[in-house]
């Protein structure tokens, strides 16, 4: 199969409608590829935190439409990364968009592990509650988001909802670059699965953004990495690999731990 991960630079001066528009655009050049994968909050901006409260939308909205749109027209899988949604009955969230290649959105996450310690998306957005899992034609996709690849119990809940492609997008800051990489490969070899990982570049809200998008395969091995600036990184990978790996390496049998059953959706 072949992913194309879209390293979308991220700036203040262009306005969310005019990033929308070339998203969708960069999306719609990927025709021939099984998964598009974008970064976390690309619309607004992932430390913008004074825009997410006017510029929240549903889960129907403009990057929704935009994102549905574009997966129609080249008939592939697109991870929108994420959108600032408005819950009509309750706090904004950073929720995940996975679209089916027919343009249905097929399933969405609301990030459970926020940033920002007592400020920014930790106070200002809802925790999300449930563990995602999405099965396509290809390989089953475990979602998460950004902060949420520092904690490694929930990939291992997603390795037991069947997750062999773990889908990460990020706005990861330039000043921990080296964690980025690191904890992707730490979460592919842990789990023994893909991780493709896709962050923004540029700068926003003052922070500078690490780029640096990355695809892991189950034995740490890095397929491909982008630089600081905006790209396209694509990949060719076999999902058969993950089986391959889990067989020649067992490790998951020797686990003694246990953790809840995750909730599928």
């Amino acid at each position: 199969m072949r992913a194309s991960l879209i390293q979308l630079a991220v700036s203040d001066a262009e306005p969310p409608a005019e990033r929308r528009a070339r998203a969708a655009a960069l999306v719609r050049a990927q025709e021939g590829a099984d998964l598009v994968i974008l970064p976390e909050l690309w619309a607004l901006g992932g430390f913008a935190y004074e825009l997410w409260s006017q510029g929240a939308e549903a889960l129907d909205g403009p990057t929704a439409e935009a994102m549905s749109a574009a997966a129609k027209a080249i008939g592939a899988w697109v991870h929108a990364g994420s959108i600032v949604e408005r819950d009509p009955d309750g706090p904004i969230y950073n929720t995940s968009l996975l679209f089916a290649p027919d343009g249905e959105l097929a399933h969405t996450y609301r990030k459970i592990h926020r940033f920002g310690f007592d400020s920014g998306e930790a106070v200002a957005m809802g925790a999300g509650q449930e563990i995602v899992t999405a099965a396509t034609d290809f390989a089953t996709l475990g979602l998460a988001t950004c902060y949420d690849l520092r904690f490694p119990e929930l990939f291992r809940a997603l390795l037991d909802g069947g997750a062999e492609l773990l889908v990460v997008p990020a706005a990861w800051p330039a000043r921990r670059r080296e964690h980025w990489t690191l904890l992707a490969r730490a979460r592919a070899v842990e789990e023994q699965a893909y991780v493709l990982a896709c962050n923004t570049a540029g700068t926003h809200g003052g922070v500078e953004q690490a780029g640096a998008s990355i695809v892991v395969d189950p034995w740490g091995r890095v397929l491909g990495e982008a630089g600081a600036e905006e790209q396209v990184l694509t990949v060719e990978l076999d999902p058969a690999e993950v089986a391959k790996a889990r067989a020649e390496f067992p490790v998951h049998r020797d686990r003694l731990l246990g953790i809840p059953a995750p909730v599928q959706r």
